[in-house]
């Protein structure tokens, strides 16, 4: 078995009456949490990735605060991987590059939140360290942006990046695809 299921900073901030709400973000749990079920029913590997954030004037993540708790739908259940990251992307002075290698683990499922932020950093970051990565659209979520004076919804976010990802980093599906293409 060569494919791991990675849940990317799917922690209580994200979701209503944390300190960083986004958009979709129950929606996403329940398509991550189908996810997660058929490979914990599968015995296939799986790792949570938890962000916590260390920079001064953090606004959420911060540790010791309820917000950087995984969400109880996607708790680790003893023998998952649970690796903390200080940045997006959830290579970087981490030990999941290691992990990954020492388990023979070459495929990457990936779900999480925030899609334009930690979801793409670690898509690509794989892709150039040679993984093969597939997307579950659905069981993401972002938010609204701004640039220019302009604000970007959550949707055309949600869509530009991840067809930015599709066009070479990754193969994007829902969730209903993906379960069913690999029953």
């Amino acid at each position: 078995m060569t494919t791991t299921l990675l849940l990317i900073d799917i922690q209580k901030d994200y979701f209503p009456g944390g300190r960083m709400e986004l958009e979709g973000s129950l929606e996403a749990l329940k398509q991550a949490r189908k996810v997660l079920t058929f490979f914990r029913e599968r015995k296939r590997p799986v790792v949570h990735i938890q962000h916590l954030s260390l920079r001064p004037g953090a606004a959420f993540f911060v540790p010791g605060t309820e917000g950087v708790d995984i969400h109880p739908e996607v708790q680790p259940l003893a023998g998952e991987g649970v690796i903390q990251k200080y940045f997006p992307n959830a290579f970087r002075q981490t030990p999941l590059l290691e992990h990954l290698a020492t388990e023979g683990l070459k495929h990457l499922v990936i779900t999480g939140m925030m899609t334009h932020m930690c979801v793409e950093a670690t898509t690509r970051a794989a892709f150039d360290l040679g993984f093969e990565c597939t997307v579950i659209h659905d069981a993401c979520a972002t938010r609204d942006l701004g640039f220019g004076g302009i604000t970007v919804s959550a949707s055309h976010v949600q869509a530009a990046f991840l067809a930015a990802l599709g066009a070479v980093y990754a193969k994007v599906v829902s969730a209903e695809d993906f379960l069913f293409e690999n029953k």
